[in-house]
C-alpha cells in the first residue's frame, strides 16, 4: 500500500481545506484527482507528500506513519516521494541540468549535493530525462529563460530522474498546449507502469483525467464526492461535482457536509 488516509482533515487558519478524508491507494495505482477550484486538490497532495501535517486523523505513507517518525527518518521517507508542482520553485539563474539532478538530493550525501551545484555529476542522466520531454536542447539554459510550460516539463523531468516510489503531481500540465499535455501525461503514466510506482495527479482538465488514469477521485469542498474507475465517471457525477462552480466560495468554519461516496 502506498497511501492510507483515515478521517484526515486539514485547516489553513480559519479555512477547512480537507474534511475527514478516508482514502486508500495501493502500490502501482494511477489515480487522478479532479474537482472545482478551491476543492482541496493541492492540499490533499501536499498532505500526501508530508509537506503539511493533518490537523486531525491519520496518514500512512509507504508503510510508515510519517508524523510518528523522527525528523531524520521522515526526511528519508520524503526522499522516496516526488512532488511535481504546478509552478516549479526553480531559481531563475539555476541551470536546467542542476534543477533536474536535484531530484536525487535526498538520496545523496551533503558533499555530493554541494559538488553537484558546482559541477553537475550526471549530465547524461539529466539529458535523457529532458529528451523524453523534448527539452534536451535546454540542458544548460537558465530556468529564468524558460516558459511556464517548459518549466513544468523540467519539473516532471526532475521527478522522473529522482526515480521515486510515489509520484505526486499538482496540475503538472496546466501551462502546456494540448499536444504537450497529452505527451507529458502519457509519459508519466508509462514510467509509472514500467517502474511499478504509484502515480497521483490533480488535473483541472477532466478529459485528460479520464483519458490517462484508470481511477478518478472527485473532490469538492474538501470532501471526496466519488471514487470510481474512469469508465464509470458519467455526466451525472461530473455535473454534481462542478455544480455552481462559479458561485462557490471558500469554506470557512462551516459545518461538515454529509456526503455519501458513490460505489461505482
Amino acid at each position: 500500500m502506498s497511501i492510507c488516509l483515515q478521517a484526515a482533515s486539514l485547516r489553513h487558519g480559519q479555512v477547512q481545506a480537507l474534511r475527514a478524508v478516508d482514502l486508500r491507494i495501493e502500490t502501482g495505482e494511477r489515480v487522478a484527482i479532479i474537482g472545482p477550484s478551491g476543492a482541496g486538490k493541492s492540499s490533499l497532495l501536499h498532505l500526501m507528500a508530508t509537506a503539511v501535517q493533518p490537523s486531525a486523523g491519520q496518514l500512512e505513507l509507504l508503510g510508515a506513519q510519517p508524523w510518528a517518525l523522527s525528523a531524520g527518518a521522515r526526511q528519508r521517507l520524503r526522499a522516496r516521494v516526488a512532488l511535481v508542482h504546478q509552478a516549479p520553485p526553480l531559481p531563475p539563474r539555476q541551470r536546467v541540468v542542476t534543477a533536474v539532478l536535484a531530484g536525487r538530493l535526498g538520496q545523496w550525501g551533503t558533499l555530493r549535493g554541494l559538488l553537484n551545484l558546482l559541477h553537475p555529476g550526471d549530465v547524461p542522466g539529466a539529458r535523457q530525462a529532458l529528451a523524453e520531454l523534448g527539452l534536451a536542447d535546454k540542458l544548460f539554459a537558465q530556468c529564468g529563460q524558460l516558459s511556464g510550460g517548459q518549466l513544468q516539463r523540467v519539473g516532471i523531468a526532475r521527478a522522473l530522474y529522482q526515480r521515486p516510489e510515489l509520484l505526486l503531481a499538482d496540475e503538472p500540465v496546466s501551462a502546456m498546449d494540448p499536444v504537450l499535455a497529452e505527451h507529458s501525461l502519457a509519459l508519466l503514466n508509462r514510467h509509472a507502469q514500467q517502474r511499478g510506482l504509484t502515480l497521483v495527479a490533480s488535473l483541472h482538465a477532466v478529459e485528460l483525467a479520464l483519458a490517462h488514469f484508470p481511477r478518478v477521485i472527485g473532490l469538492r469542498e474538501g470532501q471526496v464526492m466519488f471514487d470510481c474507475p474512469a469508465h464509470a465517471v458519467g455526466d451525472d457525477l461530473l455535473q454534481a461535482l462542478y455544480a455552481n462552480e462559479h458561485l462557490a466560495a471558500p469554506v470557512v468554519s462551516a459545518p461538515a457536509l454529509t456526503v455519501q461516496i458513490p460505489r461505482c
